[in-house]
């Protein structure tokens, strides 16, 4: 990504900084500060007085090795977004949780993308996917994007996976957000029968029947849209 293309952004220092947290959130990992500039198309030393003044905000976190990751900040900045959805959607999210010990997550649409608001992991499972709040992606990939399709009325040029979604009324995807994990994911319906979110969880299991998860995900996500005001 570069600076070039399109109209000048008001403030250049804000995009450049926006642009560097929606790279952490597309890789899903922590990255030197090198890969970073080189990614988002900076000289490394602003990118490394960008990253600094991210990670004073909790927006980004160094480890040990010098590396920068997303940051508890955006946890914290995500529970005010859409608040009457994230509220109404926690209990199903914990329930799915405890249910089949894995990693549940409500996700919005922005524009073209899916973005996950709300991450609840299970406590107890020796191994999960950590799944958090700010991974984004096309919303004509994964499971969570074609769930927030579900509703849409049907094109031509529509994925034979999403056409399927809607027959069945949940959507599944394996390895299209993260390599080598399966996804399954239901549209919450607004009093208006307008798609507001969708509920998903994410797993490795393929022994798992990806059918009854499916059927499990659409009851969680129809108890949370007559919460919703």
């Amino acid at each position: 990504m570069t600076d070039g293309g399109g109209a000048a952004p008001q403030s250049q220092t804000l995009d450049r900084g926006l642009r560097i947290l929606a790279h952490l959130a597309e890789v899903g990992n922590a990255q030197p500060v090198m890969d970073i500039a080189q990614a988002v198309g900076l000289h490394r030393s602003i990118a490394y007085r960008l990253l600094r003044t991210l990670e004073d905000h909790q927006l980004v976190e160094r480890d040990p090795s010098g590396r920068y990751g997303l940051g508890l900040g955006l946890a914290a900045l995500a529970r005010g977004v859409r608040t009457d959805l994230q509220t109404a959607a926690l209990p199903q999210l914990n329930a799915l949780v405890a249910e089949w010990g894995m990693t549940a997550f409500l996700v919005v649409r922005a524009g073209d993308e899916a973005v996950t608001v709300t991450s609840i992991e299970p406590q107890t499972s020796s191994a999960h996917v950590a799944y958090r709040p700010g991974i984004r992606h096309p919303v004509s990939r994964g499971a969570p994007g074609l769930a927030l399709l579900i509703p849409e009325p049907a094109r031509p040029d529509d994925r034979p996976e999403l056409t399927e979604a809607r027959a069945l009324g949940w959507a599944s995807s394996h390895g299209e957000v993260i390599a080598g994990f399966r996804s399954v994911a239901a549209p919450v319906l607004g009093p208006d029968g307008g798609v507001r979110g969708a509920l998903a969880v994410v797993f490795v299991d393929d022994s798992i029947d990806t059918a009854e998860v499916g059927r499990a995900v659409v009851a969680a996500a129809a108890q949370v849209g007559p919460r919703l005001r």
